[in-house]
Parts: C-alpha cells; sequence; structure tokens
C-alpha cells in the first residue's frame, strides 16, 4: 500500500500574512469611561478642543519679570503679587516681580521667571534681589506647546495604554470609542486531559495528563484584551466536537482550539469544523509548532493549536496574537513581531529546515543563554526563558553571532 504524500511545509511569513488577510477588523465600537480603556483599541480620532497647557505658566517656583528690570545680576525689585497654581494674577507692574509657583499663570506683562534659588529675599520686606540675569522666555511653559486646540492627539486604531489614557485625559475626554473586544471561545481535546484539582497527582490513571495549555492560553487571550468563553475539555468525539463548534460559533468571534488538529484517527477537529464550515490545515514551518487550522463556521473564525504546550506556547505568540490584535483593528505594521539584535553566548550546531524559536534568557553580560532541553512539550523552558530567539531555517549558531530576540514582555504584552 503506497502512503498519503507527505504534507508540503508553508513558510511562517507566508502564513500569517494570508491570516492576517482574512483578520476584518471589528466594526462595532462602545464607549468606555477614560479610567477603564486601557489595552483597549481606539476606534475613532481624539481631538483636542482647548490648548494644553492653556496658558502660559510658569515651570519652577520663583518670580516673574520683565527681563528690561533686571538686566544686571543683582537688581533688587519688589513683589507686586502672589500667584500659586489655580490662581489668575493681574498685569505685571513695570519695575515689580510676582512670587510665582509652578503650573501657575504667568501675569500679562511678565516674559521671563527666574527660579527662586537665583534670588535672595531681601530683610524687612524690601523685595528680591535678582542673581542672574533672565532670558526671555526662560522657564515659561507655552500655551499650547504640548497640545495645541484642534491636534488630533490620539488616532483610531491606536492601542490605548497608561501614557494614551492620560494624555486624553489632558484634553477633557472622560470616556472613548473603542472597538469591541472581540468573544472569543476556548476548548481543549483530548480524553487524556485532566483539569488539575479533579484528582490528585498520586491517582492520575495511566497515559493522563492535566491541561496546562487551557491555562495559559486564558491568560494570553485576556491579556489581549478578549473576552473569553472557557468551554473546558471536549471528548475525543466526532458527535461532540460538532456540537462544541455549532455553540461556539454562534456567539463568538474567534473559536481556539488546542490539540485535535493532526490527522490521526482521535483528532475530530478538521473533520468536525468540515462539517460546519470550512477549514485549510496548514503544515507550517515552524519548530516548535507545525500543525495549524484556519477556517470558519459561519461569520466565527477558527484557529487550531497543536496540543503540545510549548507548541501551542510559542504559535499563539506569532500567530494567533497578530490575528487577534488585526481583529481589534491595529494597523498590520503594529502588529509585526519585533525583533532585536542580541549576542548568542550559546552553540546551536544543528540547522534545521524549519523556522525555529529557540527558548533563551538574557544573561548578566548582555547575552543570551540557551535552555538546555528545547523539545516541545518543556514547558519549564518557558518559564525559565524570557524571550525567543527567531533562528531562520538552515542557520547554525555559535558563540558571539547577533541574533534575533524577541522579548516575552513584548510578546505576552
Amino acid at each position: 500500500m503506497t502512503p498519503p504524500p507527505r504534507p508540503s511545509f508553508q513558510p511562517l511569513d507566508d502564513a500569517l500574512k494570508t491570516l492576517l488577510a482574512h483578520a476584518v477588523p471589528l466594526q462595532a465600537v462602545e464607549s468606555v469611561p477614560t479610567a477603564d480603556a486601557d489595552g483597549r483599541v481606539l476606534a475613532q480620532d481624539v481631538v483636542s478642543s482647548l490648548h494644553v497647557p492653556p496658558q502660559d505658566n510658569s515651570a519652577m517656583d520663583g518670580y516673574a519679570l520683565r527681563c528690561a528690570d533686571a538686566l544686571i545680576p543683582g537688581a533688587q525689585l519688589p513683589v507686586s503679587q502672589r500667584i500659586a497654581a489655580g490662581m489668575n494674577g493681574t498685569a505685571l507692574e513695570r519695575g515689580t516681580l510676582a512670587r510665582i509657583f509652578t503650573g501657575a499663570p504667568v501675569p500679562p506683562g511678565a516674559d521671563a521667571v527666574v527660579m527662586q534659588e537665583d534670588c535672595t529675599v531681601l530683610p524687612d520686606d524690601a523685595g528680591v534681589q535678582v542673581n542672574t540675569a533672565p532670558k526671555l522666555g526662560q522657564n515659561i511653559r507655552r500655551a499650547g506647546e504640548d497640545v495645541a486646540r484642534g491636534d488630533v492627539v490620539l488616532t483610531g486604531g491606536q492601542l490605548l495604554g497608561p501614557a494614551e489614557l492620560g494624555l486624553a485625559a489632558s484634553v477633557g475626554m472622560a470616556a472613548l470609542s473603542v472597538v469591541r473586544r472581540p468573544r472569543v471561545a476556548l476548548f481543549s481535546t483530548g480524553d487524556e486531559l485532566v483539569m488539575p484539582g479533579t484528582v490528585a497527582p498520586q491517582d492520575m490513571p495511566p497515559g493522563a495528563i492535566y491541561n496546562s495549555n487551557r491555562f495559559f492560553l486564558k491568560a494570553l487571550l485576556r491579556r489581549l484584551g478578549c473576552e473569553v468563553t472557557d468551554l473546558g475539555i471536549v471528548p475525543d468525539q466526532r458527535e461532540a466536537t460538532v456540537h462544541a463548534l455549532r455553540e461556539a460559533a454562534a456567539s463568538h468571534d474567534v473559536i481556539l482550539t488546542s490539540g485535535g488538529v493532526s490527522v490521526g484517527e482521535e483528532d475530530h477537529i478538521k473533520p468536525a469544523v468540515q462539517t460546519l464550515g470550512t477549514l485549510d490545515l496548514w503544515h507550517i514551518a515552524i519548530k516548535p509548532g507545525k500543525p495549524f487550522a484556519y477556517g470558519h463556521i459561519g461569520d466565527c473564525h477558527f484557529l487550531g493549536l497543536p496540543g503540545n504546550p510549548v507548541a501551542s506556547f510559542v504559535t499563539f505568540l506569532v500567530l494567533v496574537r497578530p490575528f487577534l490584535q488585526r481583529l481589534q483593528g491595529l494597523p498590520l505594521a503594529d502588529v509585526a513581531m519585533k525583533t532585536i539584535a542580541v549576542r548568542a553566548d550559546f552553540t546551536w550546531p544543528k540547522s534545521d529546515k524549519r523556522r525555529e524559536f529557540l527558548r533563551v534568557r538574557r544573561n548578566a553580560n548582555g547575552g543570551l543563554d540557551l535552555f538546555s532541553n528545547q523539545g516541545s512539550g518543556v514547558l519549564t523552558s518557558a518559564v525559565w526563558g524570557d524571550g525567543l530567539v527567531d533562528n531562520p531555517p538552515g542557520c547554525t549558531i555559535a558563540p558571539g553571532d547577533m541574533v534575533r530576540f524577541v522579548s516575552f514582555a513584548e510578546l505576552q504584552a
């Protein structure tokens, strides 16, 4: 009997390009309080209706004056007013200065602020001696120097973080229009899977393993701003798999599974999805990883990951993460995996035909150390490491070589 032909391997970049072409950004938007918008994607531009700061103000605690009144160091001037933040001063009288504090409006007529350390308060309320000759405009923050009225301060499609929320608040935005969170249904397949807490370690039956994928995938989805429905473990039965997929597709944007995307007799995901919709099973030229499934059940996307923990973890980071970011409206340039050049302090003597993602950790000398066991089931490598080396096909690595490094902090943010 002639064995079936071995599947061809698809380059990762080609698979990712195809996948992202299907990730049409969600159109539904919602308004959320600015304070609650961290990690969301902005749906429309934020335009400022005011200057920030709204008026010229002092950058220092000190004295506001006219430069013409203190041309030479040592000039002595009386204090005509005191201006704190939140107060409005009056026009500055010629030949006087105003005691002023950080953030307070600069009074009309003043053209510089001298910090208090460069001044001496004279006894008996005789005024203040200015010990340096001020320069025009020094220590004055001009109206609109941060944001001018009419400026687009945040752009639709931008991922919102703490700084963006502060900027939105600075122009008076109490609420922001953001893209609706993707609704993701998550389940695992495999009769060998057991949930922690249901069976004690010493009572585990032969061949059983605890379901670790469910935990890290759920955490990664939440970090990406998804609403996650955890459907648990689906038995290795065709009917049960079809039922779970049909129910999930009715109310979710994405179904994500781990395991069951190979072509074994107990791998029911592929025929179940094809019963309800369409599916492509890709063999991607990456290690760890390789089997990956993408398809549709009605309007719901289906993404199937391999079952081995590290393969599932890495495949999620390099394929599912950008897909979900694009679904939320992030520009293509922003979802691309960003690598930096870092020195390898290890040897990788055997090249592979596939693109490899090696678990590594930065060391005290600024280089990268390699975890000793790079197996696709060794989840300790992802805990020990702080990132991945993206090693091209056919490449060996020697100590001192510059390699492409991407940090887990970047991939899991």
